[in-house]
């Protein structure tokens, strides 16, 4: 979760989808029992980190940071065996785009989910995501990680995932 702080959100173009998607992620994370990082962009100046995020029982820690990219910052939390992470947050063609390409170049394959990521414009929002699919960051949805997560039906996990996905608000204006 990258920068989804109090202050930067009013800015965000369409910002309550932002985090209708990136709490829904981590609901999923919850069940599934995947660890969720929280960075925060200069936060004495930019705020804490939204409620409805940092209070969610599924972040495993919250670091600040100056740097765009978040992936120095989550470098403590990322064993060697963590091949896959799932970014979403703000700004899309800034922090999210920067993080993205780092932890590319580390050798990680990266999920940015569309619908979980904003910008002020929408304009950066969808260039950055044309930019980070044919750099080679997988582009998907909030709804599409936690399937993939399950794999198949028939779990426990996959009833309750299954419930978040019947239960989740729509993320259309």
């Amino acid at each position: 979760m990258i920068d989804l702080q109090e202050k930067l959100l009013p800015v965000i173009h369409d910002a309550r989808s932002v985090v209708t998607g990136a709490r829904f992620l981590m609901d999923c994370a919850g069940v599934l029992s995947v660890p969720v990082c929280v960075s925060e962009q200069y936060p004495k100046g930019l705020g804490a980190t939204v409620d409805e995020i940092r209070g969610h029982k599924v972040v495993r820690a919250t670091f600040e940071k100056l740097r765009f990219s978040a992936a120095e910052g989550l470098q403590e939390f990322l064993s060697d065996d963590i091949e896959q992470v799932i970014l979403c947050g703000i700004e899309t063609h800034v922090c999210v785009l920067q993080t993205a390409m780092d932890l590319l170049a580390q050798g990680r394959r990266v999920f940015v989910v569309a619908d979980a990521v904003g910008s002020r414009h929408p304009t950066d929002h969808h260039c950055a995501l044309r930019r980070l699919r044919d750099s080679g960051v997988n582009v998907c949805t909030a709804e599409s990680v936690p399937f993939e997560w399950c794999a198949q039906a028939g779990s426990d996990e996959f009833r309750q995932i299954s419930q978040l996905v019947r239960t989740r608000p729509s993320s259309s204006p």
